[in-house]
Protein backbone atom coordinates (compact mmCIF):
# COMPACT_ATOMS: atom_id res chain seq x y z
CA UNK A 1 0.00 0.00 0.00
CA UNK A 2 1.29 3.43 -0.51
CA UNK A 3 0.98 5.87 2.06
CA UNK A 4 1.27 9.16 1.34
CA UNK A 5 1.38 11.61 4.71
CA UNK A 6 0.76 15.09 4.82
CA UNK A 7 2.80 16.86 6.92
CA UNK A 8 5.47 15.53 8.75
CA UNK A 9 4.61 17.11 11.89
CA UNK A 10 3.88 16.42 15.75
CA UNK A 11 1.23 14.04 14.11
CA UNK A 12 1.84 13.10 10.83
CA UNK A 13 5.35 12.61 11.70
CA UNK A 14 4.76 10.26 14.52
CA UNK A 15 2.67 8.48 12.90
CA UNK A 16 4.45 8.35 9.22
CA UNK A 17 7.43 7.41 10.89
CA UNK A 18 5.85 4.69 12.96
CA UNK A 19 4.76 3.41 10.06
CA UNK A 20 8.35 3.87 7.92
CA UNK A 21 9.90 2.41 10.99
CA UNK A 22 7.90 -0.87 10.29
CA UNK A 23 8.79 -0.73 6.87
CA UNK A 24 5.79 0.27 5.49
CA UNK A 25 5.83 2.44 1.92
CA UNK A 26 5.62 5.94 3.50
CA UNK A 27 6.58 9.39 1.62
CA UNK A 28 5.65 12.25 3.60
CA UNK A 29 4.26 15.41 1.55
CA UNK A 30 6.30 18.67 2.95
CA UNK A 31 6.90 22.04 2.56
CA UNK A 32 10.61 22.57 0.88
CA UNK A 33 11.85 23.92 4.41
CA UNK A 34 10.41 20.83 6.04
CA UNK A 35 11.72 18.20 3.44
CA UNK A 36 15.53 19.90 3.90
CA UNK A 37 15.58 19.33 7.59
CA UNK A 38 14.50 15.84 7.18
CA UNK A 39 17.14 14.75 4.47
CA UNK A 40 19.42 16.31 7.19
CA UNK A 41 18.41 15.13 10.35
CA UNK A 42 16.23 12.53 9.32
CA UNK A 43 12.72 11.96 11.52
CA UNK A 44 13.25 11.38 15.06
CA UNK A 45 11.01 10.52 17.78
CA UNK A 46 11.75 10.69 21.26
CA UNK A 47 9.02 8.60 23.04
CA UNK A 48 7.55 6.36 26.42
CA UNK A 49 7.01 4.06 23.76
CA UNK A 50 10.20 3.58 22.73
CA UNK A 51 12.55 6.37 20.58
CA UNK A 52 12.77 6.20 16.57
CA UNK A 53 15.44 7.74 14.06
CA UNK A 54 15.08 7.42 10.50
CA UNK A 55 17.85 8.80 8.11
CA UNK A 56 16.22 10.29 5.48
CA UNK A 57 12.40 9.74 4.87
CA UNK A 58 11.45 9.79 1.59
CA UNK A 59 9.85 13.39 1.08
CA UNK A 60 7.53 14.72 -1.94
CA UNK A 61 6.60 18.43 -2.51
CA UNK A 62 3.01 19.05 -4.09
CA UNK A 63 4.55 19.92 -7.54
CA UNK A 64 6.75 16.53 -7.57
CA UNK A 65 3.70 14.19 -6.49
CA UNK A 66 3.98 11.45 -9.26
CA UNK A 67 0.57 9.54 -9.75
CA UNK A 68 -2.22 8.73 -6.85
CA UNK A 69 -1.48 7.08 -3.39
CA UNK A 70 -3.37 4.32 -2.06
CA UNK A 71 -3.93 6.41 1.30
CA UNK A 72 -3.65 9.97 2.30
CA UNK A 73 -2.76 10.25 5.85
CA UNK A 74 -4.18 13.90 6.18
CA UNK A 75 -2.38 15.48 9.60
CA UNK A 76 -2.50 19.63 9.13
CA UNK A 77 -3.96 22.04 11.15
CA UNK A 78 -7.68 22.89 10.73
CA UNK A 79 -6.80 26.34 9.38
CA UNK A 80 -4.33 24.88 6.74
CA UNK A 81 -7.29 22.43 5.17
CA UNK A 82 -7.63 24.46 2.15
CA UNK A 83 -4.12 24.70 1.27
CA UNK A 84 -3.66 20.98 2.10
CA UNK A 85 -6.43 19.57 0.12
CA UNK A 86 -4.98 22.03 -3.00
CA UNK A 87 -1.28 19.73 -2.78
CA UNK A 88 -3.18 16.32 -2.07
CA UNK A 89 -4.69 16.66 -5.52
CA UNK A 90 -2.27 14.93 -7.75
CA UNK A 91 -1.64 12.20 -5.14
CA UNK A 92 -5.93 11.48 -5.10
CA UNK A 93 -6.97 8.96 -7.88
CA UNK A 94 -10.30 6.85 -8.29
CA UNK A 95 -9.20 4.32 -5.68
CA UNK A 96 -7.46 6.60 -2.90
CA UNK A 97 -8.93 6.66 0.38
CA UNK A 98 -8.65 10.12 2.22
CA UNK A 99 -8.09 9.18 6.34
CA UNK A 100 -8.58 12.90 8.07
CA UNK A 101 -6.63 12.91 11.69
CA UNK A 102 -8.22 16.90 12.21
CA UNK A 103 -10.28 17.15 15.11
CA UNK A 104 -14.02 18.16 14.88
CA UNK A 105 -16.16 17.58 12.28
CA UNK A 106 -16.32 20.46 9.34
CA UNK A 107 -13.46 19.33 7.63
CA UNK A 108 -15.75 16.18 6.29
CA UNK A 109 -18.18 18.49 4.57
CA UNK A 110 -14.74 20.43 3.06
CA UNK A 111 -12.90 17.16 1.74
CA UNK A 112 -16.41 15.56 0.52
CA UNK A 113 -17.13 18.92 -1.36
CA UNK A 114 -13.43 18.58 -2.61
CA UNK A 115 -12.88 14.75 -3.43
CA UNK A 116 -16.26 13.50 -3.14
CA UNK A 117 -17.66 11.73 -0.15
CA UNK A 118 -16.67 7.82 -1.39
CA UNK A 119 -13.18 8.73 -1.01
CA UNK A 120 -13.11 10.27 2.71
CA UNK A 121 -13.07 7.85 5.71
CA UNK A 122 -13.82 9.05 9.42
CA UNK A 123 -10.76 9.00 11.45
CA UNK A 124 -9.23 10.46 14.52
CA UNK A 125 -5.88 9.95 17.02
CA UNK A 126 -5.20 10.35 20.22
CA UNK A 127 -1.76 11.41 21.17
CA UNK A 128 0.08 14.01 22.92
CA UNK A 129 2.35 15.27 20.76
CA UNK A 130 4.73 18.51 20.21
CA UNK A 131 7.86 19.83 17.69
CA UNK A 132 11.28 20.60 19.64
CA UNK A 133 13.03 23.76 17.97
CA UNK A 134 15.24 21.39 16.26
CA UNK A 135 12.45 19.16 14.48
CA UNK A 136 12.36 16.67 17.22
CA UNK A 137 8.61 14.51 17.67
CA UNK A 138 8.21 14.51 20.88
CA UNK A 139 5.99 12.40 22.42
CA UNK A 140 4.89 13.38 25.40
CA UNK A 141 2.50 10.35 27.09
CA UNK A 142 1.69 6.96 26.54
CA UNK A 143 -1.23 6.72 24.52
CA UNK A 144 -0.98 7.10 21.07
CA UNK A 145 -3.89 5.47 19.22
CA UNK A 146 -5.36 5.90 15.43
CA UNK A 147 -9.20 4.99 14.61
CA UNK A 148 -10.68 5.08 11.41
CA UNK A 149 -13.61 3.68 9.41
CA UNK A 150 -16.63 3.99 6.78
CA UNK A 151 -19.07 6.55 8.21
CA UNK A 152 -21.39 4.29 7.44
CA UNK A 153 -20.26 1.67 9.80
CA UNK A 154 -19.88 -1.27 7.11
CA UNK A 155 -16.40 -2.92 7.94
CA UNK A 156 -15.32 -2.28 3.99
CA UNK A 157 -12.63 -3.82 2.15
CA UNK A 158 -10.36 -0.84 2.19
CA UNK A 159 -10.76 -0.26 6.06
CA UNK A 160 -10.04 -3.74 6.51
CA UNK A 161 -6.65 -3.25 4.58
CA UNK A 162 -5.81 -0.29 6.00
CA UNK A 163 -6.33 -2.63 9.17
CA UNK A 164 -4.12 -5.05 7.87
CA UNK A 165 -1.30 -2.38 6.96
CA UNK A 166 -1.03 -1.07 9.84
CA UNK A 167 -0.82 -4.06 12.42
CA UNK A 168 2.35 -4.83 14.48
CA UNK A 169 2.85 -1.24 13.85
CA UNK A 170 4.10 0.61 17.31
CA UNK A 171 0.78 2.34 17.95
CA UNK A 172 -2.34 1.05 18.37
CA UNK A 173 -4.45 1.32 15.30
CA UNK A 174 -8.08 0.07 15.61
CA UNK A 175 -10.70 -0.19 12.62
CA UNK A 176 -14.18 1.00 13.94
CA UNK A 177 -18.01 0.65 12.73
CA UNK A 178 -19.10 3.74 15.29
CA UNK A 179 -16.25 6.01 13.67
CA UNK A 180 -18.71 8.90 13.70
CA UNK A 181 -19.36 8.49 17.71
CA UNK A 182 -15.90 7.83 18.13
CA UNK A 183 -15.09 11.70 16.50
CA UNK A 184 -17.71 13.05 18.43
CA UNK A 185 -16.97 11.53 21.39
CA UNK A 186 -13.19 13.05 21.13
CA UNK A 187 -14.49 16.43 20.12
CA UNK A 188 -16.35 17.24 23.44
CA UNK A 189 -13.34 15.98 25.50
CA UNK A 190 -10.87 18.19 23.50
CA UNK A 191 -13.32 20.91 23.25
CA UNK A 192 -13.88 20.95 26.63
CA UNK A 193 -10.18 20.94 27.17
CA UNK A 194 -9.19 23.46 24.75
CA UNK A 195 -11.72 25.84 25.73
CA UNK A 196 -10.88 25.96 28.88
CA UNK A 197 -6.95 25.54 29.35
CA UNK A 198 -6.79 28.20 26.38
CA UNK A 199 -9.64 30.67 28.61
CA UNK A 200 -7.08 29.83 32.08
CA UNK A 201 -3.98 29.41 30.22
CA UNK A 202 -3.19 26.64 32.36
CA UNK A 203 -3.38 22.87 33.12
CA UNK A 204 -5.99 20.84 34.21
CA UNK A 205 -4.48 20.75 37.68
CA UNK A 206 -3.55 24.14 37.88
CA UNK A 207 -7.49 25.14 36.99
CA UNK A 208 -8.39 22.27 40.06
CA UNK A 209 -6.18 23.72 42.03
CA UNK A 210 -7.77 27.24 41.58
CA UNK A 211 -11.33 26.33 42.70
CA UNK A 212 -12.26 25.58 38.95
CA UNK A 213 -13.45 21.99 39.05
CA UNK A 214 -17.20 23.55 38.49
CA UNK A 215 -16.31 25.62 35.85
CA UNK A 216 -14.46 22.57 34.41
CA UNK A 217 -17.95 20.41 34.71
CA UNK A 218 -20.48 23.03 33.27
CA UNK A 219 -18.00 23.48 30.19
CA UNK A 220 -18.10 20.06 29.16
CA UNK A 221 -21.99 19.67 29.95
CA UNK A 222 -22.65 22.57 27.81
CA UNK A 223 -20.55 20.47 24.94
CA UNK A 224 -22.48 17.03 25.71
CA UNK A 225 -25.86 18.45 25.57
CA UNK A 226 -24.76 20.10 21.59
CA UNK A 227 -23.81 16.49 20.94
CA UNK A 228 -26.51 14.86 22.09
CA UNK A 229 -28.75 17.43 20.20
CA UNK A 230 -26.51 16.73 17.41
CA UNK A 231 -28.11 13.06 17.36
CA UNK A 232 -25.42 11.53 19.12
CA UNK A 233 -25.70 8.95 22.14
CA UNK A 234 -22.49 9.02 24.08
CA UNK A 235 -21.53 5.78 25.14
CA UNK A 236 -22.79 5.38 29.06
CA UNK A 237 -19.74 5.56 30.61
CA UNK A 238 -18.20 8.43 28.45
CA UNK A 239 -19.06 10.92 30.75
CA UNK A 240 -18.15 9.94 34.02
CA UNK A 241 -14.80 9.24 32.02
CA UNK A 242 -14.08 12.37 30.47
CA UNK A 243 -15.42 14.37 33.80
CA UNK A 244 -12.63 12.20 36.00
CA UNK A 245 -10.03 13.32 33.47
CA UNK A 246 -10.91 17.26 33.26
CA UNK A 247 -11.16 17.22 37.27
CA UNK A 248 -8.08 15.25 37.56
CA UNK A 249 -5.64 16.78 40.61
CA UNK A 250 -1.89 17.42 39.94
CA UNK A 251 -2.74 16.52 35.92
CA UNK A 252 -0.65 18.03 33.49
CA UNK A 253 -2.81 17.81 30.90
CA UNK A 254 -3.58 21.46 28.47
CA UNK A 255 -4.48 21.15 24.87
CA UNK A 256 -2.32 22.04 22.05
CA UNK A 257 -4.52 25.12 21.72
CA UNK A 258 -3.75 26.53 25.01
CA UNK A 259 0.30 25.68 24.43
CA UNK A 260 -0.31 27.36 20.60
CA UNK A 261 -1.72 31.07 22.70
CA UNK A 262 1.33 30.87 24.72
CA UNK A 263 3.59 30.53 21.56
CA UNK A 264 2.12 33.13 19.84
CA UNK A 265 0.77 30.35 17.11
CA UNK A 266 -2.74 30.53 15.26
CA UNK A 267 -5.39 28.53 16.86
CA UNK A 268 -8.22 26.37 15.64
CA UNK A 269 -10.71 28.29 16.77
CA UNK A 270 -13.65 27.78 14.36
CA UNK A 271 -13.27 24.26 13.84
CA UNK A 272 -13.01 23.48 16.99
CA UNK A 273 -15.15 25.96 19.03
CA UNK A 274 -16.62 27.82 16.64
CA UNK A 275 -18.07 24.79 14.54
CA UNK A 276 -20.32 23.55 17.92
CA UNK A 277 -21.47 26.92 18.95
CA UNK A 278 -22.76 27.09 15.48
CA UNK A 279 -24.82 23.94 16.78
CA UNK A 280 -25.91 25.00 19.61
CA UNK A 281 -29.25 27.20 20.15
CA UNK A 282 -29.01 30.76 21.34
CA UNK A 283 -28.15 30.78 24.72
CA UNK A 284 -27.92 27.31 25.32
CA UNK A 285 -23.81 27.32 25.82
CA UNK A 286 -22.68 30.44 27.78
CA UNK A 287 -19.36 29.55 28.63
CA UNK A 288 -18.19 27.95 25.84
CA UNK A 289 -19.44 31.00 23.68
CA UNK A 290 -16.72 33.19 26.60
CA UNK A 291 -13.87 30.75 25.33
CA UNK A 292 -14.82 31.21 21.52
CA UNK A 293 -14.66 35.02 22.07
CA UNK A 294 -11.06 34.71 23.99
CA UNK A 295 -10.12 33.01 21.20
CA UNK A 296 -11.39 35.49 18.75
CA UNK A 297 -10.11 38.17 20.50
CA UNK A 298 -6.74 36.33 20.47
CA UNK A 299 -6.89 35.90 17.05
CA UNK A 300 -7.66 39.42 16.03
CA UNK A 301 -5.17 40.83 18.27
CA UNK A 302 -2.41 38.55 16.60
CA UNK A 303 -2.96 39.20 12.90
CA UNK A 304 -3.69 43.17 14.03
CA UNK A 305 0.13 43.06 15.70
CA UNK A 306 1.76 41.10 12.54
CA UNK A 307 0.50 43.29 10.23
CA UNK A 308 1.57 46.35 12.53
CA UNK A 309 4.98 44.41 12.48
CA UNK A 310 5.08 44.05 8.44
CA UNK A 311 4.64 47.36 8.27
CA UNK A 312 7.33 48.34 10.10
Amino acid sequence: MRILVAGAGAIGGYYGGRLLAAGRDVTFLVRPRRAALLAASGLNIKSPAGNASIPAPPTVTADRIAGPYDMVLLSCKAYDLDSAMDDIVPAVGPGTSIVPMLNGMRHLDMLDARFGAGRVLGGLCAIGSTLAPDGTILHLNMPHSMTFGERDGTMSARVRAIADEIQGVNFDGRASETIILDMWEKWCMLASLAAMTSLMRATVGDIIAAGGADLMLQMFAEIAAIARRAGQSLHPDYPARIRGMLTQAGSPAAASMARDIMQGNDVEADHVIGDLLARAEPGEAPLLRVAYVHLKTYQARRAREAAAQAAQ
